[in-house]
């Protein structure tokens, strides 16, 4: 943002003169043009005028360049210890049911968090992908942009298959716990039961607890049959085919309220994208903290084009003089 200002705005006082100046030559009227050392060859009462007003210009040029004028460019700083937040989001197989319209889950989720992030502006988020086996894809950070480009390029299927809550919930934790946050969040969002990976979901809840690490859960999904569509190989033409299957997508709620009261977090259901948003909602007000900012601003002198336009304006009258204004009959 630009902030424009003086240094020495004191100077500006000087400016009180030039009127006076102006009115003190009035009166003096146009005897006073005689101190002009433009000689007078071809009558021009204008170049008679010129000197004078160039010099009143160059003065007012002169003093506006002593006041220093400046252009500022302005960051803000935060003062306050924020939140730390690492996203842990389920990308099994399961996450492309489609009882979540327009499309499927995981990708009214990917909206969702995008919404979450642009809300979080002044604390560092990161994001941890899982199935069955887990991956960060961003640490901790406040580049809201680049969230939102590895958010929109989460896919279905890209980590092997299952649902490894245990190994999501470390790993995320892991991205915690150098924080110097005052407060540190793990928002996790699956639908599924923990049936991969190498730590069970008690042992990394009982890591999150001893950092300080809060755990908020978020089951997604309806109950019964819901479409899933999966990747298999067609038997006739040898190709894989995305093909709908009806599947009974079971949500471990017990297990993701255990997780969430031991750490001191909130368990929640989500059964629809509207649903999925009010959660977010309300986890962004439960972990929202007052951030104080400082403001820092670089300014740039501004005063040369000023000085050389005065300089040039002192110069006026004596070109002036050069040119020979004789008219001839």
């Amino acid at each position: 943002m630009d902030l424009p200002r003086f240094h020495d705005p004191l100077w500006l006082w000087a400016l009180v003169g030039v009127p006076l100046l102006v009115a003190w030559r009035a009166r003096r009227g146009s005897a006073a043009l005689a101190i002009s050392r433009v000689p007078d060859r071809a009558g021009g009462v204008w170049r008679l005028h010129l000197p004078f007003a160039s010099r009143c210009l160059a003065f007012t040029l002169v003093i506006v360049a002593l006041a220093r004028p400046q252009l500022g460019y302005s960051w803000e700083e935060n003062l306050t210890e924020g939140i730390d937040i690492q996203i842990a989001l389920d990308i099994s197989g399961s996450m492309g049911a489609e009882d979540f319209q327009p499309k499927n889950r995981l990708e009214v989720a990917k909206r969702v968090v995008n919404d979450f992030i642009d809300q979080r502006r002044v604390d560092r988020l990161g994001l941890t992908v899982f199935s069955g086996a887990a991956m960060t894809r961003s640490p901790l950070t406040t580049d809201r942009q680049m969230l939102h480009f590895l958010v929109d390029a989460v896919e279905l299927n890209t980590l092997p298959d299952g649902t490894a809550i245990g190994l999501a919930l470390a790993n995320a934790t892991a991205r915690l716990k150098d924080s110097q946050a005052k407060s540190k969040v793990i928002v996790l969002v699956t639908d599924g039961v923990n049936n991969a990976g190498a730590v069970d979901p008690a042992s990394a809840s009982a890591i999150a607890e001893g950092l300080g690490v809060k755990v908020y859960t978020v089951g997604v999904g309806t109950a019964g049959r819901v479409p899933v569509p999966l990747p298999m190989q067609n038997p006739r033409t040898g190709r894989r085919e995305i093909q709908r299957v009806l599947m009974n997508v079971e949500v471990d709620e017990e297990l993701l309220r255990q997780i969430a009261d031991r750490t001191g977090g909130r368990f929640f259901k989500a059964t629809d994208e509207s649903a999925l948003r009010r959660i977010f909602e309300e986890i962004d007000e439960l972990e929202r903290t007052p951030i104080a900012t400082k403001t820092f601003v670089r300014y740039e002198e501004t005063f040369q084009p000023l000085a050389w336009a005065a300089l040039a304006l002192l110069l006026l009258p004596l070109l002036m003089g050069c040119v020979d204004w004789t008219v001839e009959p």
